[in-house]
């Protein structure tokens, strides 16, 4: 079980399965909405995600047609995306969580649109856009 919080702890929830596909995205809408260089992230079957507290305090941005991010309506701790078109798996922002997630990013993606002021010092792979296609990049562009 694999658990995660938002800053104020008025959310939290369970994971109850495996995270797969987790990279750094460096896409406008990533650093933006994490007001950060890039958003990790992996992805996590829909089946095993669980709310355990606060799930009423989620609020819901449409940040592009039948995309949604989830965050805390209180401190603002981005917690999840959820996809109309793949509604059984979600995007899972790896820095809300409180426990080790058992996997680590394998790639930067969407390095053509990265903070001019950061610079990529690691080993992993990087991609100019998607390294696969994730709900979040399938069907939009990157402005």
């Amino acid at each position: 079980m694999i658990k995660g919080s938002c800053l104020c702890g008025r959310i939290a929830y369970e994971i109850a399965g495996p995270l797969t596909n987790a990279l750094n995205c460096h896409c406008t809408m990533c650093r933006k909405s994490h007001g950060a260089a890039f958003r990790s992230r992996a992805t996590v079957q829909s089946k095993d995600f669980a709310w355990t507290r606060g799930e009423n305090h989620v609020t819901w941005y449409s940040s592009s047609p039948g995309s949604y991010r989830g965050f805390c309506e209180a401190c603002g701790t981005p917690l999840l995306s959820r996809f109309d078109q793949t509604p059984d798996v979600y995007g899972l922002p790896l820095g809300a969580l409180d426990d080790d997630p058992g996997v680590k990013p394998a790639a930067h993606c969407h390095v053509a649109n990265k903070a001019p002021w950061f610079d990529i010092t690691d080993t992993l792979p990087q991609h100019a856009g998607a390294f696969e296609e994730t709900p979040e990049h399938s069907s939009r562009a990157i402005a």
